[in-house]
C-alpha cells in the first residue's frame, strides 16, 4: 500500500461521496464561465487540504453533513487562491497544464477565482455553518497578508529567518491549519481541540511550504512548474536566506546582486544553487523542515493509536518526503 493509500482508507468512501460537491457549488449559466470551471475540475490536484479536514473530523467526532461542508469551503477557497496566484506570479502553467490566466488571460483570471471564492462564503452563509465561515475568513485575510508581505520583501531584499516563517505561516500554513480546525469544529465545540488541532494543520503546513521551496532549485521539472521561479521572482526562502547569513560579506552582495537582476540567465540560477547547497542551505532548510513535522506529530500524542491517527501521522510524513 502506497503512502497516499494509506492516507485515504480511513475516507475513501467520504471522498467518494464528495466529488459532486465541487461542480454542484460552482455552477453558472453563464457558458464562458461554466467552461472555465469544467477545465479546473479536469485538473484537479491532490485533494489534500479535503483530505485533512476529513480526517480531522474522524479523529475527533462523528462525521456529518457539515464535515462535507467544511471540505467544499477550503476546497473553493484553495482553489480560488490558485487561480489568484498563478496572475500574481506571472506563472502560465499549473500542474504541468497551462494556467487559466495563460488560457483566458489575467482579467477573466482574477473574475474566475473572485467568483469561485464567493461560491465558498455563499455556501457557509446559506448552510449557517458561521464557526466554518469565521475560520475560513481569518485564513482568507492571513493568506492575503502573507502574500503582500513576501511581494514588500522581494522588493526590500531585507528579510529575516524570523519574517521568512511569518510569510509562510500565513500564506501557506493558515490554509492547512484551517482546514484541520474546520474538519474538528464539524463535530465539536471543544475549543481546546479545536485549537490543537488547528496548530497540527499549521505545523504541517510550514513543513510543506519549505519542501516547496526546496523543490525550487530542483535541477529538472518534475512538479509541474518551472524551477528557479522564487529567485526570478527575487523571493528568499530558507534555504538561500540559511546561506547568505553564513556567508562572507562579499559573497553575499554577489548573491544578493544576482537575486537583484531583472532577467535571470540558468547560469545564474545554477550559481546561487551551488551558492545555497557550499553553504549548507538545503540541510539547514531540510533540518528546520523535519523540526515541524515532529512538531505536528506532537499535537497528536493526545489520541490513542487508530487508523485515522495513522493516516494523519502518513499525511505529515507524506509532505515532506513527497517528489512532487
Amino acid at each position: 500500500m502506497s503512502s497516499k493509500e494509506r492516507i485515504v482508507a480511513p475516507i475513501k468512501e467520504e471522498l467518494i461521496k464528495f466529488e459532486p460537491y465541487f461542480q454542484k457549488a460552482t455552477k453558472s449559466d453563464l457558458p464562458l464561465l461554466s467552461t472555465i470551471i469544467n477545465y479546473i475540475l479536469r485538473r484537479k490536484g491532490k485533494q489534500m487540504r479535503p483530505m485533512m479536514v476529513f480526517l480531522a473530523a474522524k479523529l475527533n467526532g462523528d462525521f456529518n453533513e457539515r464535515t462535507y461542508h467544511a471540505a467544499l469551503t477550503i476546497e473553493l477557497l484553495h482553489t480560488a487562491t490558485l487561480v489568484h496566484d498563478d496572475v500574481v506570479d506571472d506563472s502560465y502553467q499549473r500542474r504541468g497544464f497551462f494556467s487559466v490566466n495563460a488560457v483566458w488571460k489575467n482579467k477573466i483570471a482574477v473574475l474566475v477565482g473572485d467568483f469561485i471564492l464567493a461560491k465558498g462564503l455563499l455556501w457557509s452563509i446559506e448552510h449557517r455553518d458561521y464557526d466554518i465561515l469565521d475560520h475560513i475568513c481569518t485564513a482568507v485575510r492571513d493568506m492575503s497578508e502573507g502574500e503582500i508581505l513576501q511581494i514588500e520583501k522581494a522588493r526590500k531584499l531585507d528579510i529575516t529567518e524570523e519574517i521568512y516563517f511569518e510569510i509562510i505561516r500565513k500564506k501557506t500554513a493558515s490554509l492547512l491549519a484551517t482546514s484541520a480546525a474546520v474538519g474538528t469544529c464539524s463535530v465539536t465545540t471543544d475549543a481546546e481541540v479545536i485549537e490543537r488541532m488547528r496548530l497540527f494543520g499549521e505545523y504541517a503546513g510550514m513543513a510543506f511550504q519549505i519542501k516547496d521551496d526546496l523543490f525550487d532549485y530542483q535541477k529538472s521539472n518534475l512538479i509541474g512548474k518551472p524551477t528557479g521561479n522564487d529567485l526570478r521572482e527575487k523571493k528568499i526562502t530558507l534555504p538561500l536566506l540559511h546561506a547568505l547569513n553564513k556567508a562572507s560579506s562579499s559573497d553575499k552582495s554577489h548573491i544578493l546582486k544576482i537575486v537583484r537582476k531583472r532577467s535571470k540567465s540558468a547560469a545564474d540560477i545554477r550559481e546561487v544553487g551551488d551558492f545555497v547547497e557550499a553553504h549548507g542551505g538545503f540541510k539547514y532548510a531540510e533540518e528546520v523542515m523535519n523540526g515541524f513535522n515532529e512538531k505536528a506529530i506532537a499535537q497528536l500524542s493526545a489520541y490513542a493509536d487508530s487508523e485515522v491517527k495513522s493516516a494523519l501521522i502518513e499525511y505529515v510524513n507524506y509532505i515532506t518526503t513527497r517528489t512532487n
